[in-house]
């Protein structure tokens, strides 16, 4: 679906309807890395607005989330579109946090390689 705010803005500049919903699609779903260990699984993508880390393991979810520019508070959430629990400026303050979520030990999960530089 094409975000309402987006669709006269692409007409005007004579994108076709198709074309611009494969436009805002490309931009809303980027590449999603992924990392496993430990039973958990963890997916690291970006949105327009955000950087999330998604994790899961044995039905219990949790993600962590950032602003693109990379400047802001890391939040903790329920998962990834979920209830903010927390925030940190912190990336090993939040990976504690979300241990504590999933029951596991924040040593034993795995963050794919493009979310290593997360945080302030």
């Amino acid at each position: 679906m094409i975000r309402p705010e987006w669709e006269s803005t692409l007409k005007a500049n004579g994108f076709s309807r198709g074309l611009a919903y494969i436009l805002t699609t490309a931009t809303i779903h980027m590449e999603r890395t992924t990392a496993t260990g430990a039973d958990v699984v963890a997916e690291y993508y970006e949105t327009e607005t955000e950087r999330v880390l998604s994790f899961e393991s044995e039905g219990t979810t949790a993600a962590i989330a950032q602003n693109r520019d990379g400047y802001a508070m890391l939040k903790v959430r329920t998962a990834s579109d979920g209830d903010e629990l927390e925030r940190y400026y912190g990336f090993d303050m939040a990976l504690d946090h979300v241990g504590e979520v999933l029951g596991i030990s924040p040593s034993a999960l795995p963050v794919p390689d493009a979310a290593q530089d997360m945080g302030m």
